[in-house]
C-alpha cells in the first residue's frame, strides 16, 4: 500500500502531492490506485457512520428531554381533566337529576376527545423526519463513487 493511501485525504506533506491527478494515474500501479480508492471509501464510510451516530445521539437526547417534560405535563393535565370532569358530572347530574346518565355523558365527551387526539398523534408520527443529514449524504455516495459531483 502506498504512503499516500495511509495519509488522510487532502493532507499535503511533500512533493508527491504536487503531481497532478492525471500524471499520478498514468504512473501509479494498479495496486496504488486500488489502495487510494479503498482508503477513500473507508474514510467516507467512517465519516457517514460517525455522522449517523452523532445525529442519533442528538435525537435521542432531545427525545428523552421532551418525554420527561411531556410526562410532567400529562400528569398535570390529567389531574386538571379529572377534577373538571367531576365538576361537569355534578353540574350535568344536577341539571338532568340523574347521576348515572351524567357520568355517561362525561365519558362520551372524553371518548370523542381521545379519538381526535389519537388521530392527530398518528398524523404527526408519520411526519417524523429521523436523520435527514445522514440520509442526504448517504444518497450522494453512489454518485461520488461514479465520479459525479452532486449539489
Amino acid at each position: 500500500m502506498s504512503t499516500q493511501a495511509s495519509r488522510p485525504m487532502g493532507s499535503h506533506t511533500g512533493p508527491v502531492d504536487d503531481v497532478s491527478a492525471h500524471e499520478k494515474a498514468d504512473t501509479a500501479s494498479l495496486g496504488d490506485i486500488v489502495g487510494d480508492i479503498s482508503a477513500g471509501l473507508s474514510t467516507l464510510m467512517r465519516q457517514e457512520v460517525a455522522l449517523a451516530k452523532a445525529e442519533a445521539r442528538e435525537s435521542a437526547s432531545q427525545a428523552g428531554k421532551a418525554a420527561g417534560l411531556f410526562s410532567g405535563a400529562a400528569l398535570g393535565g390529567w389531574m386538571a381533566a379529572l377534577f373538571l370532569s367531576l365538576a361537569v358530572w355534578e353540574w350535568i347530574a344536577g341539571a338532568i337529576d340523574n347521576r348515572g346518565w351524567a357520568a355517561v355523558i362525561v365519558m362520551a365527551i372524553w371518548a370523542v376527545i381521545a379519538a381526535v387526539l389519537a388521530a392527530m398523534g398518528r398524523k404527526e408520527m408519520r411526519r417524523v423526519s429521523g436523520m435527514p443529514r445522514t440520509l442526504e449524504t448517504t444518497k450522494r455516495v453512489p454518485d461520488a463513487l461514479k465520479g459525479q459531483e452532486t449539489t
